[in-house]
């Protein structure tokens, strides 16, 4: 057992309780997940990272009983939007329900054979319970573990519907998620992607190219500043020059 020390919750300026955790035991075939798991990580985080409002993590536990620290689920990668995300990184060992204020809003598990039963019966019913609005699967298996490579569903009227699959003629899958308002794809050769619907590119690329975009726009801010003599206005321009810079630099080596 694990006891998760009482600490002070800056927002509520009060003292949460103590909560008694069974440690859990390591998942046997988890390198099965590895590889799909990364990727679809590293790219939605690049679509969030820089926003302080959504919390993203597959590290931790959703906690749904302030009663019982054992209930608690533990996703392959949720998604909460509207949130503190910094203010819940430093106060809340885990993703509390009754602190934060609601469940997430995505959830998305990556097939195992150990995991993969348990996915698609006992955590589908509970996410559901717990009003999670998308819960998405992936299995990199062929769809030999889900029976399927790729599923989506939605939250109407408190049970979840599947969002359509369109299967292109070069065997590719892709499936509109609402909610994020991007496009999950798969083929044999690119694996799982995570696409712009519009452009239908992938999303770091894009958000790459709106980087450097950006810098490109306070260079020539910073030049044209230079020209008029404006010093403090110069100033102010290579600083947002090297922010930029920095953030593109954080999102290549992520």
């Amino acid at each position: 057992m694990t006891n998760v020390r009482t600490i002070t919750n800056a927002w509520v300026n009060r003292t949460l309780p103590d909560i008694f955790y069974e440690e859990p035991e390591p998942i046997e075939d988890g390198m099965q997940q590895e590889m799909a798991l990364e990727r679809i990580v590293h790219l939605l985080r690049s679509r969030y990272q820089d926003d302080p409002s959504v919390f993203m993590s597959g590290a931790v536990f959703i906690s749904y009983d302030i009663n019982n620290g054992n209930r608690r689920i533990a996703p392959d990668l949720f998604i909460s939007f509207n949130v503190d995300n910094p203010t819940i990184r430093e106060n809340l060992p885990n993703y509390w329900m009754w602190e934060i204020g609601k469940a997430p809003e995505f959830v998305m598990e990556v097939a195992s054979d150990s995991t993969a039963s348990r996915d698609l019966n006992e955590k589908r019913e509970l996410y559901q319970s717990l009003g999670i609005r998308e819960y998405w699967r992936f299995d990199s298996k062929n769809g030999e573990r889900y029976g399927q490579i790729m599923a989506g569903e939605r939250l109407v009227n408190g049970e979840y519907q599947p969002y359509a699959v369109q299967a292109g003629t070069d065997g590719s899958l892709r499936c509109h998620s609402d909610l994020l308002d991007l496009d999950f794809y798969w083929d044999e050769q690119r694996g799982f992607d995570v696409l712009d619907p519009v452009t239908g590119r992938t999303i770091d690329v894009l958000e790459n190219e709106r980087a450097a975009r950006l810098v490109a726009e306070a260079q020539a801010e910073t030049s044209r500043a230079r020209a008029n003599s404006e010093q403090a206005r110069a100033e102010a321009a290579e600083a947002r020059v090297r922010e930029l810079q920095a953030k593109l630099e954080r999102r290549r080596e992520s």
